[in-house]
């Protein structure tokens, strides 16, 4: 399905680095493939404004396994109230992995929003950590600024589809945003995730969707 890109729309890109790439620190499946087509539609201009979302870890970040000696990278360790899923390294600060990646043109994108540089909190979406020691989860000023520019419809595109992805398409909508989640734009960590995620996107009133061509 397609759908028309208005003119109050955002495209927020989450995470397009190196590091979630095959080969990389914690690979995307398939992820490489998003990086020709992201380009062509970041040099299109199509969208009134474009995010770039960028996953950007202090060393020993709580989320890595590493930090919790024992531990193996995809365990689930109970932290802040809820389940904490372990991650090898990656996207560790000013590493090359942690790079939005070179192959793609990033000169129109409007913001850089980095996340994840809380030492001791998790960071999904683009709108909002993961929850804190104190059960919160904390804006990251996104739903503002895309308001105080007039955004009516966020499409969210890029990697990986079933958690960073999709937890900022939730976030949208919970913020009140028309939102499309671009399923060709983007990839999951493995496959078998899928109709999990059609599910929530259905559940939560978030629109699987491509954007319409140019004439």
């Amino acid at each position: 399905m397609h759908a028309k890109i208005s003119n109050n729309a955002a495209l927020v890109v989450v995470d397009l680095q190196p590091d979630f790439m095959p080969g990389g620190a914690l690979p995307c499946h398939d992820g490489d493939a998003l990086i020709q087509p992201l380009d062509q539609l970041l040099r299109a201009r199509r969208f009134q404004h474009v995010i770039a979302t960028q996953d950007w870890h202090p060393p020993g970040h709580a989320s890595f396994a590493s930090a919790h000696p024992g531990r193996l990278p995809f365990e689930e360790l109970p932290r802040h109230g809820g389940l904490q899923t372990l991650w090898p390294d990656h996207c560790v600060e000013n590493t090359p992995g942690a790079a939005l990646h070179p192959a793609v043109d990033w000169s129109g994108v409007d913001l850089i929003l980095r996340k994840g540089r809380h030492p001791d909190i998790d960071s999904y979406s683009g709108f909002r950590e993961n929850i804190d020691a104190d059960g919160h989860r904390r804006p990251t000023g996104l739903a503002g600024w895309l308001r105080e520019r007039g955004v009516t419809d966020v499409w969210v595109a890029g990697l990986a589809r079933n958690v960073c992805v999709l937890w900022t398409a939730m976030d949208a909508r919970t913020q009140g945003f028309r939102t499309f989640l671009s399923w060709d734009l983007s990839r999951p960590v493995a496959p078998s995730s899928d109709a999990a995620t059609r599910a929530t996107c259905a559940e939560h009133g978030i629109e699987i969707a491509e954007p319409e061509r140019a004439d």
